[in-house]
């Protein structure tokens, strides 16, 4: 091969060298934009969905506090300083059925979301209204199939309680410390407000008190 010739064939390989060269370049220019660009995407698609979450939870939090501001409709009220706190190992007659406070047993019913089948002992279920939990109940009155509505509701609301009372006035009762709803149906919009109210309500006498480990009889 020729001086000239090999010349001309190094210069060949150069340039061909040199545009591999231009080529992985642009080919990491390329992908360092589309990096750039998807992770501008996600960066900015959880910044939409954090902002949409932080709504959705203040727009939550302000129908919770509408929700404890209103009145509930047709709802009874006891004075709260005359619903007395003494724990006995009697039996307790109380003034209304089922009964919303006074003395009551040592031990409080489990209300961590519990249905009992059975009837249960008003003693120890007005220790769980003291500390704060909202005892629903119902009679031969109700539909079987609201019963298991409320039942399922129940079973998801820490500091609930459920069991059947079959002498009580109403289908459906609701209730709290030194509060009472009644109602006929599970589908009544005031059955939700009444729990988002008084499930550790302002007027629990013991905040904070525990409804696990009680006396368990579902």
């Amino acid at each position: 091969m020729s001086r000239t010739s090999k010349k001309s064939a190094a210069a060949a390989r150069k340039a061909r060298v040199e545009e591999l060269r231009r080529a992985e370049k642009a080919r990491e220019r390329r992908n360092r934009v589309l990096t750039i660009t998807i992770c501008t995407a996600i960066v900015a698609g959880l910044v939409v969905f954090g902002a949409y979450g932080i709504n959705k939870a203040n727009d939550k939090d302000e129908q919770q506090q509408a929700a404890v501001k209103k009145p509930v409709k047709g709802e009874k009220s006891w004075n709260a300083k005359k619903l007395t706190q003494n724990h006995v190992a009697k039996a307790v007659s109380y003034p209304m059925n089922p009964p919303v406070g006074g003395d009551h047993n040592q031990a409080w019913m489990t209300c961590d979301g519990t249905v009992y089948t059975k009837a249960i002992p008003n003693e120890n279920a007005v220790h769980s209204l003291e500390h704060g939990a909202v005892w629903v109940t119902y009679n031969d009155k109700a539909a079987d199939a609201d019963v298991k509505t409320l039942a399922d509701k129940v079973a998801k609301t820490p500091y609930t309680l459920m069991s059947p009372v079959k002498d009580q006035a109403g289908a459906i009762m609701l209730s709290a410390w030194g509060k009472q709803l009644t109602v006929d149906k599970a589908s009544d919009s005031r059955v939700q407000q009444f729990l988002t109210k008084y499930v550790q309500g302002a007027q629990t006498p013991e905040p904070g008190a525990a409804c696990t480990n009680g006396i368990d009889a579902s």
